[in-house]
């Protein structure tokens, strides 16, 4: 199944007809052939656009069922996240970042990210997670392609705190399977998953959960495809920026996991680092900064 919201954005519009105004059925006409510039515009800007007025836009969208405007222009843009390819993400990215201030307008925006993600991150799903994870008998941990390194950096870390963790490599998908073919009842698959999402990843969840496992996906919001798939589902948000989504949530998310699991185990978390000190200073891991 592909995200819902999706379907149900395209819809409506599709079903716009006789029953509204020459103007909304222009709004919606637009959005259909254009919806990779509609998604970030004003009201104000995208009833220029059509030749409708800004008020027009604001009670088209109520029309349509949303509570307001910017509730249909997530929608849109949740829609075409995974749709729209490079060349057509740096194109939209022209319309959003400030090109004399690019530090700053990046930063911003992922400052923001990390407040909506404090915001809208749900507390029960988080430390259900955790439970799940600290319980299990094996975890195995996925991400693919620009996902990879935070499943990478999860997995280091987890690593560190228990003996139970596997890092499933992007390889062929013959051997992910392979890698994955004693994943069983009691153990825990976290799939880690940003637009575009990788339909590998979604398989792989997908057999995980076929074997028993309990399944924990991590991703951007509920329009993702691992959220009717997932038995524990965590949205970190990640937005466009250029030909990139940020990943700067989903890692404040993924630093949040590992410390409260290393604070369920604090005694065996204290003596492992303790061990672990000792090999780097023996064998001179870390570079000394000078005097």
């Amino acid at each position: 199944m592909e995200g819902s919201m999706e379907k149900d954005i395209l819809a409506r519009l599709a079903e716009v007809g006789e029953g509204y105004s020459k103007g909304q059925r222009r709004i919606a006409g637009y959005i259909l052939e254009n919806y990779d510039k509609a998604a970030f515009m004003t009201a104000e800007k995208l009833g220029r656009t059509v030749g409708v007025s800004e008020s027009t836009v604001v009670r088209f969208a109520s029309d349509l069922g949303y509570d307001g405007y910017p509730d249909m222009r997530k929608a849109v843009q949740e829609m075409i996240r995974s749709r729209l390819t490079s060349v057509q993400r740096i194109e939209v990215a022209k319309q959003l970042l400030d090109e004399k201030n690019i530090l700053k307008s990046v930063l911003v925006g992922d400052a923001e990210r990390l407040q909506a993600t404090l915001r809208e991150c749900d507390p029960a799903s988080f430390d259900a997670a955790v439970d799940a994870i600290a319980g299990a008998q094996h975890v195995y941990i996925l991400g693919m392609r620009s996902s990879a390194c935070l499943a990478g950096f999860l997995g280091y870390y987890l690593g560190l705190l228990m003996d139970n963790i596997s890092l499933i490599h992007d390889q062929s998908s013959c051997e992910l399977y392979e890698q994955l073919m004693r994943i069983h009842k009691g153990d825990v698959f976290v799939g880690i998953s940003y637009p575009r999402y990788s339909t590998r990843s979604v398989k792989a969840l997908r057999y995980a959960k076929s074997r028993g496992a309990l399944a924990i996906g991590i991703t951007d919001s509920d329009a993702s495809p691992f959220a009717p798939l997932a038995d524990i589902l965590l949205c970190a948000k990640s937005d466009m920026v250029s030909f990139l989504d940020s990943l700067v949530a989903p890692m404040g998310l993924l630093n949040a996991l590992i410390v409260a699991l290393g604070a369920k185990n604090r005694d065996t978390v204290e003596d492992t680092f303790r061990d672990l000190e000792k090999i780097w200073a023996d064998y001179d891991v870390y570079a000394r900064a000078k005097d």
